[in-house]
C-alpha cells in the first residue's frame, strides 16, 4: 500500500488542482471519524481554505440560492433531494429556511450535486472552526431582527435608518459579557445544534438565555461545583418520579446555583438545549422545549447537567440538538450522552431488565418503578435505541412540560 504523499502549504496552482481532487475523491468514502484519512481530510481542508483566502475573491453565495440554482440547472424537484436530506419534508424545510443544514446535509449535496462544501456554508466570511465569529466577519444584518423584534427583544425600528437598526442589535449582542458588542464573539459555540448557516440566530438565543439569567441571579443558591457528581445528577434524574418533576427539578437547580433559562428556539434553529457559564462564571443551562416530551425534557437536563460539570468555561457554549443529533463523534457530546444515559437507567439494569428484553407497556411501568424514573425515560430510551420512533407515542409524556412553564411563549 503506497503511503500518502506529506502535507504542505499549498504554493502553486498545481499543487491546490491536486489537493481538491484528493479532497473530492475521500469525500465521497465512508471514512472512519479519527481515522488517519479523515484527520488528512481535514487538513486538506485548512490548507486549500488558506490558499483560497490568500489567492481568491471569493463573493458568497446564499446556499438556499446555490441548491435552488443546481436544482434548476438539472432539472430537479424537491422530492428528488430526498436522498440527500433524509426525508422529503426536511427538503421543504430547509429550503424554506425553517431548518439549517447540517454537516451530513452538506457532505451528501456536495457529492451528489456538486456544490462547493465553501458554498453550502453560505458566510460573507468563514468563522472559525470552532464556531465564533470574529469582528472581521460580523454582518449585524445577518441576525434575525425580525423574530427579535416580534419577540420583544430588541423595539420595533420601523422608519428607522438601517444604522439605528444595527446598533440595536449590537447593544443587545453585548449581553454575552463583554464591554462591546464585537468583544462579545470571543464565546464559542460547539454541539449538535450548530451549523455555520445558523450561528447568527444562535448567538442571538444565547445572548436573551444571559440576559433571561442575569435577572434571575438574585434568587440563585450559591453555585459549589463540587457539589456535581454522579450520585447528584441521579437525585435530579429521581425527580421525574413525580408529576411536577420538571419544576422541582429547576428548584434544585437554582436553589444549588444553576440557572435554568425556558427559551423557545428560533425559527430555522434545532437546539433542545445549552450549557453555559456566564462572566463571572455563574453555570445556566437553557431549555426551549421545542419537543414537548418529558423523554426529551429529562434527557436533555441531565445532557446540559453534565456539560456544566465536565466541559463548559466562560469562552465555550454548547447548543444541543439531543432530538437529532449529528455523527460528528465530538467527545464532549459523546461523553455528555452517555452519563446522561447512564444516570436515569443505569448499564447493567438496562441489559437484564424486561423492558429491553420484551418492550412493552407492563414491563415499562415494572422497570420505571424500579428506578423510581418516569416510564416516559424508558419509552424513549427504547425509541433512541431502536430508531423506531413511531412506537410508544402513549408512553414518552406528550405534552406534559410545557404546562409547568406557562410563562413562556410558544
Amino acid at each position: 500500500m503506497n503511503k500518502p504523499m506529506p502535507l504542505t502549504v499549498i504554493r502553486t496552482a498545481e499543487q491546490y488542482e491536486a489537493y481538491l481532487r484528493e479532497v473530492e475523491s475521500l469525500l465521497v468514502r465512508e471514512l472512519e471519524p479519527g481515522s488517519d484519512e479523515s484527520e488528512r481530510l481535514e487538513v486538506l481542508t485548512v490548507l486549500i481554505e488558506s490558499y483560497e483566502k490568500t489567492n481568491f475573491e471569493i463573493v458568497p453565495v446564499d446556499p438556499i440560492d446555490a441548491i435552488k440554482f443546481r436544482m434548476a440547472e438539472k432539472g430537479l424537484k424537491q422530492v428528488d433531494l430526498a436522498p440527500y436530506f433524509g426525508t422529503k419534508s426536511r427538503v421543504s424545510e430547509v429550503l424554506s429556511g425553517k431548518r439549517p443544514l447540517t454537516v451530513p446535509m452538506i457532505k451528501s449535496l456536495a457529492v451528489g450535486l456538486g456544490i462547493a462544501p465553501q458554498t453550502l456554508l453560505g458566510l460573507d466570511a468563514e468563522p472559525d472552526f470552532s464556531g465564533r465569529i470574529t469582528k472581521r466577519e460580523m454582518d449585524w444584518s445577518k441576525f434575525p431582527i425580525k423574530e427579535m423584534i416580534s419577540k420583544g427583544w430588541i423595539d420595533d425600528i420601523k422608519g428607522k435608518v438601517k444604522q439605528g437598526v444595527e446598533e440595536q442589535v449590537k447593544n443587545f449582542i453585548a449581553q454575552l459579557g463583554e464591554t462591546t458588542a464585537s468583544a462579545s464573539f470571543k464565546r464559542t459555540l460547539s454541539g449538535d445544534a450548530y451549523s455555520p448557516s445558523s450561528h447568527y440566530k444562535l448567538y442571538a438565543w444565547v445572548a436573551r438565555v444571559i440576559q433571561t439569567a442575569r435577572a434571575k441571579k438574585p434568587r440563585l443558591g450559591r453555585y459549589n461545583p463540587e457539589l456535581l457528581s454522579n450520585e447528584f445528577l441521579r437525585e435530579v434524574a429521581q425527580l421525574s418520579w413525580s408529576e411536577f418533576g420538571p419544576l422541582l427539578a429547576v428548584e434544585l437547580l437554582e436553589k444549588n446555583g444553576i440557572c435554568v433559562v425556558i427559551e423557545p428556539a428560533l425559527k430555522g434553529t434545532s437546539v433542545d438545549g445549552a450549557a453555559l457559564k456566564d462572566s463571572d462564571g455563574t453555570p445556566i443551562i437553557a431549555l426551549s422545549l421545542r419537543q414537548d416530551r418529558l423523554d426529551n425534557f429529562w434527557f436533555t437536563l441531565l445532557h446540559e447537567l453534565v456539560h456544566i460539570w465536565k466541559h463548559t468555561d466562560a469562552e465555550k457554549t454548547f447548543v444541543d440538538d439531543i432530538e437529532h443529533p449529528s455523527d460528528s463523534r465530538d467527545p464532549f457530546e459523546a461523553e455528555a450522552n452517555r452519563i446522561a444515559r447512564d444516570t436515569l437507567i443505569p448499564r447493567v439494569s438496562w441489559k437484564r431488565s424486561d423492558a429491553y428484553l420484551n418492550p412493552n407497556g407492563a414491563t415499562i411501568e415494572k422497570l420505571s418503578r424500579e428506578l423510581r424514573i418516569h416510564p416516559a425515560i424508558i419509552a424513549g430510551r427504547l425509541r433512541r435505541d431502536t430508531g423506531k420512533y413511531n412506537q410508544f407515542n402513549e408512553l414518552v409524556g406528550r405534552g406534559e412540560v410545557r404546562k409547568h412553564f406557562p410563562s413562556s411563549s410558544w
